[in-house]
């Protein structure tokens, strides 16, 4: 069983910067891949960045490529998401996820599907105002 909680979320001007923080309880943390999605009010929720167990590989929405940074610090139980260059169409309610390893370590591992994640946090907000 993973737990996550999310933190960082708030308000910010376009073009800013916020690091979004999913601090994870549990011994396995380390062998699970962990996503971020995000929600924004009428839509769907949408993929935006995940990171395989050892944080080797990443994977990006294409329209955050360059804008966000997805980490992990396995010592900390704690994933990260740095995103810069705000914009007010990247306002949502921000969520990790976790995989584990029988998923994510799989060859037929798709990081974009919400399905692929059996644990979810509670979600951040982030607004970004133009």
């Amino acid at each position: 069983q993973v737990q996550l909680v999310e933190s960082g979320g708030g308000l910010v001007q376009a073009g800013g910067s916020l690091r979004l923080s999913c601090a994870a309880s549990g011994r396995t943390f380390s062998s699970y891949a962990m996503g971020w999605f995000r929600q924004a009010p009428g839509k769907e929720r949408e993929f935006v960045a995940a990171i395989s167990w050892s944080g080797g590989n990443t994977f990006y929405a294409d329209s955050e490529k360059g804008r966000f940074t997805i980490s992990r610090d396995n010592a900390k139980n704690t994933m990260y998401l740095e995103m810069k260059n705000l914009k007010p169409e990247d306002t949502a309610v921000y969520y990790c996820a976790a995989t584990p390893p029988t998923v994510g370590g799989s060859n037929y591992y798709q990081p974009a599907l919400a399905d692929e994640y059996d644990y979810w946090g509670q979600g951040t907000q982030v607004t970004v105002s133009s």
